[in-house]
C-alpha cells in the first residue's frame, strides 16, 4: 500500500548562487529567491496489486512526484506512507557504480534493499536470464549501451521482491521483445499483491497495463481514474496546446534544416491541414489531413511538379509522393505564376515525432527548391503499435475443436 496526502514540493529559484548566502546572512531581511512549487495538493492511493499510471508533459512534476514517494526528496508539505519495501526505476543506471561490472552492482543493489548475500546468489540467475545481457554481466557497467544499462536496472529492481516498484520511464530505451517481457512481468507482480506506480509518454502501455491513472499539468492533477478516461483527456489538452501554439507562430515564416535547389521556382508556404480545416503540429492517428504548398515561379517551367516526404525524427523515410506519381498534371507556368497544391491522405501512422520535407522539382526529378524538414508534427493515439504504419487491422478468431495425438 502506498499512500499520499496533500503533497507540495516548492523549489527556491535563485539567480545568482551567491545570492544564497546573501539571502541566508541577512537573516530572513532580504529575500532573493523565488518560490517554484513542482507539486501542489497531490494526493494518491495505490492499493496492494495495483497498477497506478502517471501521465503528463514534460516538466509536469511526474518525476519529482516519484522522487517523493520513494523518499528520495522530501514533501515541502504532506505525508507520505509506505507499507513494505520499494524499488525504483528512476533515472538510466541511478545506483550503479561505472567502475564495477553488472553483477558487482547488482550485490551493491541488493543489499541497500536489505537482501542478504544468499538471497542475492539465489535470485542472480533469474535476474541474468531476465536481463538478457549474456557475457556483459561480468563487464564494468561504463561500457553498457544505454539498453543494457535498462535490461540491468529493471532486472535487479523486479527481483529483490519489492511490496512496491515505482518505474519512471524505464522502457523507452528497451527494445520491442524487451519491452514486452516487461509488461508479463507487470501482470505477475500484479498477481503478487505488489503495488506499481508507472510513469511514461507510451499512452498505449498505460492504457494496457494501468488499473488507475492521473494527469499531472503545472504540478495538480487534472484528472484521476479510469486510464482510457485520462489519456483521452491529456490527448485533448495536448491538441489545443499545440493549436495555441500553431496560432502565436503561424506567421513567422518558413524553416528547415537544410535547403537546397536551382530556385527556378521557390516554395513560399507550407501548411499541414488537420480535420478542423485549421494549420496544426498535432494529429491523431487515422484522421484525415492536408499536406498544403504554394509555390511561386521565376522562370518558365512547361511540367512542374510539387512533392513532400514524411520523415521519422530520426531521419527514416516513411513516405513520400508527387504530383507526377499521383498523375496529377499541373498547368504550365510562367514568371511570376503560383500554384497551391494539396495533397489530402488518412494519417495512419504510429504515435511519434514526424518531420515533412516539400520540394518543388522539374518533371525531371531535379530540384528548383528543396526544404529538410520543413514542418515537424507529432502523431497522438492512445494504443502503442511497432513501427511507423498505423493500418486498420480487422481480427478474428474460433476455437478449434480438440484433437488427439500431435495436431
Amino acid at each position: 500500500m502506498l499512500t499520499a496526502r496533500n503533497i507540495s514540493k516548492r523549489y527556491r529559484i535563485y539567480r545568482r548562487p551567491a545570492d544564497r548566502i546573501v539571502e541566508a546572512f541577512s537573516l530572513g531581511r532580504r529575500k532573493l529567491h523565488e518560490d517554484f512549487w513542482a507539486l501542489r495538493d497531490v494526493n494518491l492511493e495505490v492499493a496492494d496489486g495495483e497498477t497506478f499510471g502517471v501521465v503528463g508533459p514534460n516538466g509536469c512534476g511526474k518525476s519529482t512526484l516519484l522522487q517523493i514517494l520513494t523518499g528520495i526528496h522530501e514533501p515541502t508539505t504532506g505525508r507520505v506512507s509506505r507499507k513494505g519495501r520499494i524499488a525504483a526505476l528512476l533515472e538510466l543506471g541511478a545506483g550503479f557504480n561505472p567502475e564495477f561490472s553488472g553483477r558487482e552492482n547488482v550485490f551493491i543493489n541488493g543489499e541497500i534493499m536489505g537482501l542478504s548475500r544468499r538471497e542475492i546468489e539465489r535470485a542472480m540467475p533469474s535476474i541474468e536470464e531476465f536481463a538478457g545481457i549474456g557475457e556483459f554481466i561480468e563487464r564494468p557497467v561504463k561500457t553498457y549501451s544505454s539498453g543494457m544499462h535498462v535490461r540491468l536496472a529493471f532486472a535487479a529492481a523486479i527481483h529483490v521482491e519489492p511490496d512496491i516498484l515505482i518505474v519512471d520511464e524505464a522502457l523507452a530505451v528497451g527494445d520491442a521483445v524487451f519491452a514486452n517481457r516487461c509488461v508479463s512481468k507487470f501482470e505477475e507482480l500484479q498477481a503478487r499483491g505488489v503495488s506499481v506506480v508507472f510513469v511514461s509518454h507510451d499512452l498505449g502501455l498505460v492504457k494496457q497495463i494501468c488499473d488507475r491513472a492521473m494527469f499531472l499539468l503545472d504540478g495538480r492533477i487534472v484528472i484521476e481514474g479510469k486510464p482510457s478516461d485520462v489519456i483521452n483527456r491529456y490527448v485533448g489538452a495536448v491538441l489545443e496546446k499545440q493549436r495555441a501554439w500553431d496560432a502565436e507562430h503561424e506567421d513567422r515564416g518558413l524553416s528547415y534544416s537544410h535547403r537546397h535547389g536551382d530556385r527556378q521556382a521557390e516554395v513560399v508556404e507550407i501548411e499541414l491541414i488537420g480535420r478542423d480545416g485549421n494549420p496544426t503540429r498535432s494529429v491523431l492517428s487515422g484522421d484525415e489531413v492536408r499536406v498544403r504548398v504554394r509555390s511561386k515561379f521565376r522562370a518558365e517551367q512547361p511540367e512542374p511538379m510539387i512533392g513532400f516526404l514524411i520523415r521519422t525524427r530520426n531521419g527514416l523515410d516513411v513516405f513520400g509522393t508527387n504530383t507526377k506519381i499521383e498523375e496529377t498534371k499541373l498547368p504550365a507556368c510562367a514568371p511570376g505564376d503560383a500554384v497551391e497544391v494539396e495533397f489530402r491522405f488518412d494519417c495512419r501512422l504510429t504515435p511519434q515525432e514526424y518531420t515533412l520535407t516539400v520540394a518543388a522539382q522539374h518533371a525531371d526529378g531535379h530540384s528548383h527548391d528543396w526544404l529538410d524538414d520543413a514542418v515537424s508534427f507529432q502523431v497522438l493515439d492512445a494504443k502503442a503499435r511497432a513501427g511507423t504504419a498505423n493500418l486498420p487491422v480487422e481480427v478474428s478468431c474460433r476455437k478449434l475443436p480438440a484433437t488427439n495425438g500431435n495436431p
